[in-house]
């Protein structure tokens, strides 16, 4: 909000008492007359009474290409003034404005977080389960006689177990470190989640210009008339333009040439710069058959002041047109003009654009260009960079019935006319149709609906606005960091879904296990100090998942706790066989009721530790290299729980050659857990 109003903190020219005076932008009300010129920013929405501009409005609407302002057109506060001059009227400031409107949409967006709602589910279901075993359990030890006072500090305990305490802290940690990832890419991270919702994201929206496009017009390839060559064609309409005018059309014309390595060793005695009334640019040119006149600018225009060939000229413009160029025509001779050519103008779309469109098409996500500008236009650059052609007016969207509205919004590929607020409202629609949404864009007309999607993408050169509304900010150019966040989205995505599932699976066997071992051996088999030292020795350390080495999906990932944990239950069932029979184990041994609470206290560290080596795969557990941070813990947390229970540190001691079997037990049982897996199992 700060960046938007700093941005109307301009100075502006103004007819106050008879006087012209200049005064900050804040000031001005309706009704003043205000007067701009080539340079100025527009201080307020106004209404010219007097002169001509060109104007670029791209960063508030999305138009690629300046546009011509005339008397009683309107001009918008915030865009630039390209060319002439011009007096107009105010008829909206601050809020009022076009550029407020925007203000006020930034202020209303908010992307939802996805994390918090699953790990409430994830907490509801565990919970659910706890409470309805520790009732099970309750009731149980009355009709056995068991005595309460022994029943309910277990029960307690047991609840703390299940809630993942670590959960949201391990969320945290593998959103945090693939955000530090990314920054070694070029992208930064503003609000974490997003890293993680990248991995979701199944619609990118992408604003055209200054995102897709280069944000400038460039020359396409020359059509020269007959008995003349593209080289002529650029030749004479160098020779009609001059760099010191800044002229967006004449800015190009000289760029074309360079790349082209055209020049002209004619001397130029007289130029003309484009004069509005005229729409076009002359030049007086000295030859050695002597003097020639050059001119460029609307079709039409040189038309009149030229000999053509009706056929030709009008079937190439009306070609040319139809594919949305914005068409020069280029003349020259002495006393008649001759047309030497056409040149093609449009904002062409960058070398990487195609390339990063194939690639997300790849990864499943859906890409749909947005733009300010005409059909012609974008269809013809969603063509290039291979969008589609399924193209949408937001007209046609806004016009159409409730029901109809959201078809449209979903199968379009295109949308063009789309104003500020119609791109917040594409990013909202596709949200309330389910879809995980990503929008790119530079401009302040992007801003609230880079906020209101879940990946919001700034691009490089966006403006400090766009970059204050995104969730992810580019620093190298063009769009193909993209890429990399969304496969380090899913990355992220598979560690968090490997400690989630681990969590689940150890809290199910947890409570399970000593719910239904109780009724068994008809006394508790680990004591409440070892379920909550259980919690320091496998939760806080398999926070180390945060660093695992992954592989990312090829298509979009969605958290279905529904599934997980369905999916989590067949695992915790396994590995409830591998706990009742080292409990059939030890009661079967000679030992003494603490020694029983040691190795089964054993017994969970281990499984839990194993666990995560079978879940973190989704082959066999040895097809990938776990990072050294897991590796590391994993061993030390084994040898650590190996010294204490033999050393009698915390819990009473036991001979190392038990811990040692039933470290042995529970990797073999891992091994036959994972055959199972592989065969059986399709994990998330």
């Amino acid at each position: 909000m700060e960046l938007l109003k700093s941005k109307l903190r301009v100075m502006a020219k103004v007819r106050r008492d008879g006087k012209w005076i200049m005064i900050h932008a804040r000031d001005i009300v309706p009704g003043d007359l205000i007067a701009v010129r080539l340079g100025d920013i527009v201080p307020a929405d106004a209404r010219i009474v007097e002169g001509q501009v060109l104007v670029d409005q791209s960063a508030l609407t999305g138009e690629s290409q300046p546009v011509e302002k005339r008397y009683l057109d309107e001009i918008y506060s915030g865009s630039v003034i390209k060319r002439g001059e011009a007096k107009a009227i105010v008829v909206g400031t601050g809020e009022r404005t076009y550029f407020g409107k925007t203000t006020q949409l930034v202020q209303e967006a908010r992307a939802k977080s996805h994390i918090q709602d699953i790990i409430m589910n994830i907490v509801r279901y565990l919970v659910l389960v706890d409470v309805a075993l520790v009732v099970v359990l309750s009731v149980f030890a009355l009709l056995t006689g068991v005595n309460l006072g022994d029943t309910l500090p277990f029960s307690l305990v047991v609840l703390i177990a299940s809630v993942p305490v670590a959960l949201p802290a391990t969320f945290t940690i593998a959103m945090a470190l693939g955000a530090e990832e990314l920054s070694r890419k070029g992208i930064l991270v503003t609000r974490l989640n997003a890293s993680e919702d990248a991995a979701s994201m199944d619609v990118l929206n992408l604003d055209k210009t200054g995102t897709l496009t280069e944000n400038r017009l460039r020359v396409g390839d020359p059509i020269p008339a007959p008995n003349h060559t593209e080289k002529e064609v650029l030749e004479y309409a160098l020779l009609a333009s001059d760099e010191a005018t800044q002229d967006p059309i004449d800015i190009a014309v000289i760029e074309c040439s360079k790349e082209k390595g055209v020049k002209s060793n004619l001397s130029r005695l007289h130029f003309e710069p484009f004069d509005p009334s005229k729409k076009r640019t002359e030049a007086i040119i000295s030859t050695s058959s002597g003097e020639i006149r050059v001119a460029k600018g609307a079709p039409q225009v040189i038309a009149q002041i030229s000999s053509v060939d009706p056929g030709w000229y009008e079937s190439q413009i009306r070609n040319l047109s139809a594919k949305g160029y914005r068409v020069i025509a280029v003349a020259a001779g002495k006393d008649k003009l001759e047309i030497i050519g056409l040149l093609p103008l449009y904002d062409r779309p960058r070398p990487d654009s195609p390339k990063f469109v194939q690639e997300i098409k790849e990864l499943g996500v859906k890409p749909k260009m947005v733009t300010g500008d005409n059909s012609l236009i974008a269809i013809e650059i969603a063509k290039e960079v291979g969008i589609g052609d399924r193209v949408c007016s937001m007209k046609e969207v806004s016009e159409a019935k409730e029901e109809v509205r959201a078809k449209l919004v979903e199968e379009c590929e295109v949308f063009a006319e789309v104003f500020p607020e119609d791109k917040y409202t594409i990013v909202k629609s596709l949200q309330d149709l389910g879809h995980i949404v990503g929008m790119t864009g530079d401009g302040v007309n992007d801003a609230p609906a880079l906020k209101q999607a879940e990946v919001g993408i700034a691009v490089f050169n966006s403006t400090d606005v766009a970059k204050a509304s995104a969730s992810m900010v580019l620093t190298h150019e063009g769009l193909i960091d993209i890429v990399e966040a969304i496969k380090t989205g899913r990355k992220i995505y598979q560690r968090m879904l490997t400690y989630t599932m681990n969590k689940i699976v150890k809290t199910l066997q947890i409570v399970f296990f000593l719910t239904f071992s109780f009724f068994v051996a008809r006394f508790f088999v680990t004591t409440p100090f070892d379920v909550i030292l259980l919690l320091f020795f496998n939760d806080f350390v398999t926070m180390s998942i945060a660093t695992d080495n992954v592989r990312y999906s090829p298509k979009p990932e969605r958290w279905n706790v529904n599934r997980i944990v369905r999916s989590s239950l067949t695992i915790a069932i396994l590995i409830l066989v591998e706990s009742f029979f080292v409990l059939w184990l030890t009661l079967h041994l000679d030992l003494t009721l603490n020694e029983i609470h040691t190795l089964i206290f054993d017994m969970l560290v281990f499984t839990g530790q194993f666990t995560v080596y079978l879940l973190r795969e989704r082959g066999h557990l040895w097809n990938s290299m776990p990072s050294k941070p897991l590796l590391v813990s994993s061993i030390a947390d084994i040898i650590a729980v190996t010294l204490i229970s033999s050393a009698g540190i915390l819990v009473s001691p036991v001979p190392i050659w038990s811990v040692l079997t039933v470290l042995a037990i529970a990797f073999i049982f891992n091994l036959i857990f994972d055959q199972i897996k592989v065969m059986f199992l399709k994990l998330i």
